[in-house]
């Protein structure tokens, strides 16, 4: 075994093989246990949360079969009711915090699509959610992260403590150490449920009115129908909410309600422009009336998909991806038009195609957000999907955007280069002072960053 894949004698994940969410696998084990700083002893090359990371973020590089997996390490360490300040283990997840807070009156400051997520994934990825205009991305309310670094020591930084450090550790997905703990502050909520509003747009020019002149609400959203032509091209429903008050509210908790599981892989060729146009015009149709207005869980409102376990074995077996970038306000509105009609026009099949309002870009060194709007798209894994990537990654680097690199899965060195020129060198050379030999290291760190396998 290399000195690489040393790990302590913990109990090994069952299964041979290591995988993103979109399909893509490894072979390799996670070492699991509840103490991550004896886990993570003699600085293991990576570790993983829930693995929910779409392509190969979370998987570890070439040669390499042992990772950290740190989901048993989910203890709340300390909790200040009067700030909202939690100190809680790296593996503790949304989905964990928001069923023991929630009813205390508590939410995560930030929620992104899925709370299959660990707080050490949330800082990987500096995740955001639908009020990134209002609330700015999870790295926002990080106060400060314990880390186990390449040398082996362990270190707290934070904005006053080894402050490049903890803005590589934003959104530096894992490559700068080992989080052990985390200190956030949660948002404090006037109910448990959502005051939501619910609109059809008939086209993506009134789509797009609709997100910019939505600001005052704390969640916006827009799901579009990217295989509508003509006049409908794009259209879709806009979506906005804001936690109800309590007068607005009803009297009971909401329930948690049915969790049904794909339970197996769909064949491939029933994943094709029909069965999808389909889905479209059902979705679209579902809701009769123009506008719906009233309170939502909170579960159906930032996390529709978590409630159909495995959802992602409608891809079939090959799996699927997602581009998500975004484009610059200052790019113009036409260049987010002219993105969804390049997506339609080459045949890029999928379920989902969402849109949303980005504010002010994060303090994190390699944070996605910033001013515009992101464009987000499953991709069914074909042998056609790598070429269509190449062309989204082009168009988005002639308008200034870039992508979110815990989606993606085909995108070139090159063209992520391209996309970070201005922000890549300082990342850099934090990560090059703390880990000059790149000890810590991941399958995406070897095809975007140039590490040695």
């Amino acid at each position: 075994m290399a000195a690489s894949d040393t790990v302590p004698a913990v109990t090994l994940h069952a299964g041979t093989a290591l995988r993103g969410w979109g399909g893509l696998g490894v072979p390799g084990r996670e070492a699991q246990g509840e103490d991550l700083r004896a886990l993570t002893e003699g600085v293991p090359t990576l570790s993983r949360g829930m693995g929910r990371s779409y392509g190969d973020a979370s998987l570890p590089p070439p040669g390499v079969t042992a990772v950290v997996g740190t989901r048993r390490a989910n203890r709340v360490i300390s909790f200040d009711p009067d700030t909202g300040l939690l100190v809680a283990e790296a593996g503790l997840s949304l989905r964990e915090i928001v069923d023991v807070f929630l009813p205390r009156g508590f939410f995560p400051p930030v929620s992104p699509g899925t709370w299959f997520v660990t707080l050490g994934g949330a800082v990987a990825s500096d995740i955001h959610g639908k009020n990134h205009h209002v609330a700015g991305t999870f790295g926002a309310h990080v106060q400060w992260v314990v880390m186990r670094v390449a040398s082996g020591d362990i270190v707290r930084c934070s904005r006053t403590e080894h402050p490049e450090l903890f803005l590589a550790t934003l959104g530096g997905m894992g490559l700068t150490g080992h989080v052990l703990e985390v200190a956030v502050t949660l948002q404090n909520v006037s109910s448990p449920w959502i005051w939501r509003e619910a609109m059809k747009v008939p086209t993506f020019d009134a789509l797009l009115d609709g997100l910019e002149t939505s600001s005052d609400w704390e969640q916006t959203v827009a799901w579009i129908d990217t295989l509508a032509t003509g006049r409908s091209f794009g259209r879709g429903v806009l979506m906005r909410g804001r936690w109800a008050r309590p007068w607005e509210a009803p009297a009971h908790f909401p329930p948690a309600g049915i969790e049904p599981v794909v339970p197996f892989n769909a064949p491939s060729f029933l994943l094709n422009d029909w069965t999808v146009k389909a889905f479209n015009e059902l979705y679209y149709h579902k809701q009769v009336f123009r506008n719906v207005v009233g309170p939502v869980t909170p579960r159906g409102w930032f996390t529709p998909l978590d409630a159909v376990h495995h959802w992602y074995r409608a891809y079939g077996r090959a799996g699927f991806t997602q581009h998500q970038s975004v484009i610059p306000r200052s790019a113009g509105r036409e260049a987010v038009r002219t993105y969804c009609e390049t997506l339609a026009a080459h045949g890029g099949t999928g379920f989902l195609c969402v849109i949303k309002d980005c504010g002010a870009e994060g303090d994190g060194l390699l944070s996605f957000p910033e001013p515009g709007m992101s464009v987000a798209l499953d991709l069914p894994n074909t042998p056609d999907t790598p070429a269509l990537v190449d062309l989204l990654n082009e168009m988005t680097i002639e308008r200034g955007g870039r992508i979110y690199l815990t989606k993606d899965t085909f995108t070139r060195r090159e063209h992520f280069e391209a996309m970070e020129a201005a922000r890549l060198p300082r990342f850099r050379a934090v990560r090059d002072t703390w880990d000059p030999t790149h000890r810590i290291k991941s399958a995406m760190s070897v095809r975007l960053f140039g590490d040695e396998p």
